[in-house]
């Protein structure tokens, strides 16, 4: 008969007590809850946040099963999924756009099982459930960043052919260019005929001013929709792999939507930030020469920005009016990381450029030592200075560093934004569901008896 040391079989014992521990955490499954984040890392989660969010869903006669707090959120557990949509409702009319407001899946298991890591074993979204998101691409919005691309190429695409025009600019899809004489404009016509054959050129004269207009043709129109939803699929999935989601489904539905599924996300609020925010970084110059005028300033706060200029404020409500011409888009950006400002000690974001943006970014430098730089961040189409500094000397090598961040959480998410890649155009979540594990609770079950 055999027989082994003592140590033997109190090392089998811990090992079946351990895994046995670490094992429980999928029996107790998982319950529905709504998240609450603030959608600006400044501001604080703490126990005000959640007493609003109790007071919020008790005034609407819902009873949460428990409400707890975190760095992250705060997260109301309930009976059912009815309940919880419900409430999801009540509190984002309760809190407004200041706050992201998701549906969520949370353990069941005790507290004490969660401190010592001991979490339930992953799961596909037909196993385990998860979050389902549809989202919907703003396709007019797409029709008009290419116009506005295409603006700036003419732009250049004149001077380099030294071809003299008056003006130009941009009316929703139509981009105009405004001439002295017809000789110009005809010039330019075959100029901007042989670079960009996907525009339908229109001329037309008013008094002595002679215009040339230029819109997208039918078949462009459908390929930069295309395109646009393709970018778009490609932005999402590095979003989603920057979370470290596992074994996410991101599909496309129809010609104009993307399906995204998140098998056992725990920070759903995260999760629709990241998927719905448009982070996208554009560098102009501030128009200094209207900026020493207060009056002018103030005219463009009341809506009446003079010609060429855009107001924007900067994140202490100072107002700056910058020049429409983009010096430099995101679409430049090779990566993005967060880190720390060397001289003020505060949260930066060091970008790096691509070959051609550091070019342009070498040469706008060169051209405005002395001038104001303003860097601006567009979200969900509100647009704000994150910093507008003074260029002291031509700056080379390709790498920018943007500073004015609040927080490292922001410089931590803009940087992913910017990393991840830019939305070819806006996205708005139009679905949102927590899907259960009805799908596959069969097969668990026998998986358990066998």
């Amino acid at each position: 008969m055999n027989r082994y040391p003592l140590w033997k079989y109190l090392l089998i014992g811990v090992a079946l007590v351990v895994a046995f521990l670490y094992t429980l955490p999928n029996f107790f499954g998982e319950v529905p809850a709504v998240q609450v984040m603030p959608v600006r890392t400044t501001e604080k989660v703490d126990a005000a946040l959640m007493q609003r969010v109790e007071a919020a869903v008790k005034a609407a006669g819902i009873s949460p099963r428990g409400v707890s707090m975190d760095p992250r959120g705060v997260k109301a557990r309930f009976a059912d999924t009815d309940t919880q949509i419900k409430a999801k409702d009540v509190l984002q009319r309760s809190l407004g756009a200041g706050y992201t407001v998701a549906l969520n899946l949370l353990p069941a298991s005790p507290e004490w099982l969660s401190s010592i890591g001991a979490l339930p074993m992953y799961l596909g979204l037909d196993l385990r459930g998860g979050v389902h998101f549809l989202l919907q691409v703003d396709m007019p919005k797409a029709l008009d960043k290419a116009a506005e691309r295409y603006q700036g190429d003419i732009r250049t695409l004149l001077r380099e052919k030294k071809v003299r025009y008056t003006g130009i600019g941009r009316e929703g899809q139509m981009v105009y260019v405004h001439f002295r004489d017809a000789a110009q404009r005809d010039e330019a016509r075959k100029a901007i005929e042989t670079a960009y054959p996907d525009l339908q050129l229109g001329d037309s004269q008013s008094g002595e001013e002679f215009s040339l207009t230029g819109t997208l043709k039918k078949q462009a129109q459908v390929k930069t929709q295309e395109d646009a939803l393709k970018q778009n699929l490609t932005t999402l999935r590095n979003r989603v792999n920057e979370l470290g989601v596992a074994e996410p489904v991101i599909q496309q539905q129809g010609i104009d939507r993307v399906v995204v599924q998140l098998p056992g996300v725990q920070d759903t609020a995260k999760a629709k930030e990241i998927l719905g925010r448009t982070a996208t970084l554009e560098i102009r110059m501030v128009d200094e020469e209207k900026m020493q005028d207060a009056a002018t300033v103030q005219a463009a706060m009341a809506g009446q920005a003079p010609f060429g200029t855009e107001v924007y404020l900067e994140r202490n409500g100072v107002p700056v009016l910058v020049k429409k011409n983009v010096v430099l888009t995101g679409d430049y950006i090779t990566d993005a990381q967060p880190g720390f400002d060397n001289q003020s000690n505060q949260a930066a974001v060091p970008v790096n450029l691509d070959g051609r943006g550091a070019r342009i970014f070498r040469n706008v430098t060169r051209e405005n030592v002395g001038k104001r730089m303003a860097i601006l961040l567009i979200e969900k189409g509100k647009t704000e200075v994150v910093t507008a500094p003074v260029i002291r000397e031509e700056i080379g090598g390709g790498r920018v560093q943007i500073t004015g961040m609040d927080s490292p959480q922001e410089a931590n998410d803009v940087a992913l934004l910017l990393r991840a890649g830019a939305l070819a155009a806006p996205m708005e979540i139009v679905e949102e569901r927590t899907v259960g594990p009805s799908l596959g609770a069969d097969n668990i079950e026998r998986g358990f008896n066998s």
